[in-house]
C-alpha cells in the first residue's frame, strides 16, 4: 500500500505545474515503524492509558472539562496526580 500524498502535491499533479511559492510544508514528523502511521510530536515518548467505562462516565467526564475550560488529558492528569498522592507516590502525571 503506498502512502498518501498531502493535498499541496495532490493539487500540483492536478495542475500539471510546480509551485515555486509553496506556503504548505510537510512537517517532519517520526513515522512508527512496520506499519506507517505519522506520531504527532506531542505523543513521543508517551504511552496512552485507557479504560472502558458506561458511556454516562465518558460523558459527564467531557462535561466537567468543558465546564472547567480544560482538556480531557489536563482533567486526567489531575485525577492520577491525586491518585498517585493518596497512595504516597510523586504526582507525575
Amino acid at each position: 500500500m503506498s502512502r498518501k500524498q498531502n493535498l499541496a502535491q495532490a493539487l500540483q499533479n492536478v495542475s500539471g505545474k510546480a509551485d515555486t511559492n509553496q506556503s504548505i510544508s510537510t512537517p517532519s514528523v517520526p513515522v512508527e515503524k512496520n506499519d506507517n502511521t505519522v506520531i504527532p510530536p506531542s505523543r513521543i515518548g508517551k504511552k496512552a492509558i485507557t479504560g472502558f467505562f458506561d458511556p454516562a462516565v465518558s460523558k459527564q467526564f467531557k462535561r466537567l472539562a468543558l465546564d472547567n475550560d480544560k482538556t480531557v488529558q489536563l482533567l486526567l492528569a489531575e485525577a492520577l496526580n491525586d491518585l498517585f498522592v493518596k497512595h504516597n507516590q510523586m504526582p507525575i502525571a
